[in-house]
């Protein structure tokens, strides 16, 4: 009987220990948000902040490992940019960044055990808390990455490697303005083992726009009702990125992109 407890013992303690790492480095984090949120901007504050962002580096390099996504730099660096909360952009995905040249390409890698912990992070701003979920919501392409909004406009049908245990495309639109328009950026997310794989392409796709959804987005902007110029375009761009999701499938240019997306999914380290 004293076997078996201690056996029990020794099985809940495993994912006790596996998580520690991850918890170590969120606990630097959150000191670091602390004390940066507080502090005051000066030249000395920045030159803290930024040694700070290169120990959450190093660490993160340990977490995730070596990691090779062609046509990207060798070494990631903290996809978390900023440990002021009041910055724009602040709460991005915890985990190693790399971007090409003019941030055409970017990518995320992250650990499941991460990305569950930033998922409740925002289960307030009404992100999905179950992976498989989040990774095909709009949501998490606009706050995983970059400082602009993101709408998605289709889920395009990849092929999921053998070796991943997910594989997701989206297509969409991402600005800090208006987000109607013909589609062009293509985000893919992988899940292989514990790690996540986060791959986004501006002017991945070329699209246009859709006449039956046209019809939609003008009926909709015509209502009376709600008054509120914003809700009313909300409503519209809701309905109108609905129309669009269902009718891309049979539109010429779909094939093109779900290639382009399966050919972004190639490029990460996943055979």
């Amino acid at each position: 009987m004293r076997s078996l407890a201690l056996l029990c013992l020794l099985v809940l303690a495993i994912p006790a220990r596996a998580a520690a790492p991850e918890q170590n480095y969120l606990d630097l984090r959150d000191r670091y948000i602390a004390k940066f949120s507080k502090a005051k901007e000066n030249d000395e504050t920045f030159k803290q902040h930024d040694a700070a962002l290169e120990e959450l580096t190093r660490v993160l390099r340990g977490l995730v490992g070596p990691v090779t996504i062609k046509g990207l730099p060798a070494d990631g660096k903290s996809n978390v940019d900023t440990l002021f909360k009041g910055d724009s952009g602040f709460g991005h995905l915890d985990g190693l960044g790399f971007a090409s040249e003019g941030d055409k390409m970017q990518a995320v890698v992250t650990t499941t055990g991460l990305l569950k912990h930033w998922l409740s992070e925002h289960r307030a701003d009404g992100m999905p808390q179950e992976i498989g979920a989040a990774i095909k919501s709009d949501r998490f392409y606009y706050q995983a990455i970059q400082d602009a909004a993101f709408a998605k406009y289709a889920e395009l049908p990849v092929t999921k490697p053998a070796s991943a245990s997910a594989a997701v495309a989206v297509l969409g639109v991402r600005g800090n303005g208006d987000l109607k328009g013909p589609p062009r950026e293509i985000g893919v997310v992988a899940i292989k083992g514990d790690k996540v794989f986060f791959l986004s392409a501006t002017d991945a796709a070329k699209t246009a726009e859709i006449p039956t959804c046209e019809k939609v987005w003008k009926q909709m902007m015509a209502r009376k009702t709600p008054q509120d110029a914003m809700a009313k375009e909300d409503q519209a761009m809701d309905a109108y990125t609905k129309c669009f999701a269902k009718e891309a499938p049979s539109q010429s240019w779909f094939g093109a992109a779900v290639q382009t997306a399966q050919s972004q999914l190639d490029l990460l380290p996943l055979r």
